[in-house]
């Protein structure tokens, strides 16, 4: 959609939240901002105020369904929304798991919990909220899922991390086809390697790492053509595509050989 004019991002205190905050942020935009550390949410809220925005900063964990329908039922009786992305994800890999260096137990449950539970309670009321509303230009609204270019193949240091990012791409995925006849469109976001808190503690080489602010121009001009998929830098999409496409038994013993995360307590 283009220039949507009320937004709603969740997980937006930190990361790729705070930066397509930050990007869409101008005068006579509305946006509706979610997080679950008041500082940062602050910090961030205020940011988008300078820049013009009018913002609503609250504190939410996306696993509580009724809670977040209840917000975003506010959010959007204040100002109908155009565009909500589901943005809030967790990162793995640091819990001692399987094999010293993989998932913890604990993190395998709440990575799935927050990256496609949390997901799935931003998309429905969302969905059923703009399902209900007129058109603008054609189209009553747009839901953007954030995926990862780690959902095409797994890779063994994160497999949580992987399957809940492959789950809402698919989802997403499904979901434009679903919703297109409601005048809805949906759009999934494979982003690679982009500087954030979640990359910060990778202990090793990141190719083609990418800027946060580039990153939000990235997927800002692919929702205002409303793309199925919006995925970058092309050159690792292109190799992570490949990886997808040929046998397990030619690329299980390089995915092994790959970069694991550091066990931690």
């Amino acid at each position: 959609m283009e220039n949507p004019r009320s937004i709603l991002i969740t997980g937006a205190s930190s990361g790729l939240g705070e930066a397509l905050a930050l990007v869409y942020a101008a005068p006579g935009v509305t946006l509706a901002l979610s997080g679950r550390d008041r500082g940062r949410l602050d910090r961030v809220a205020q940011a988008c105020r300078a820049a013009g925005a009018a913002v609503s900063a609250e504190i939410l964990d996306v696993t509580g369904a009724e809670e977040v329908a209840r917000w975003i039922e506010e959010m959007h009786a204040k100002a109908p929304l155009d565009l909500v992305i589901a943005n809030a994800g967790i990162s793995g890999g640091t819990g001692g798991g399987v094999g010293a260096t993989g998932e913890s137990d604990e993190q395998v449950r709440r990575i799935f919990a927050v990256n496609l539970d949390g997901v799935v309670n931003t998309v429905l009321p969302a969905a059923a909220l703009m399902r209900a509303r007129e058109p603008r230009d054609g189209v009553k609204g747009q839901i953007a899922i954030m995926s990862s270019l780690a959902s095409f193949r797994g890779i063994p240091g994160v497999p949580t991390y992987c399957a809940s990012k492959a789950a809402v791409r698919i989802y997403g995925e499904a979901l434009r086809g679903a919703l297109a006849g409601d005048g809805i469109e949906v759009s999934v976001i494979c982003p690679g390697y982009v500087k954030t808190p979640m990359t910060a503690g990778n202990p090793y080489r990141m190719p083609f790492l990418m800027e946060r602010s580039r990153a939000a121009r990235i997927m800002k001009r692919g929702l205002a053509k409303g793309r199925a998929r919006i995925a970058f830098p092309l050159r690792l999409y292109a190799l992570v595509w490949l990886m997808a496409a040929l046998p397990p038994a030619l690329t299980d013993p390089l995915m092994r050989l790959g970069p694991k995360k550091p066990a931690s307590e």
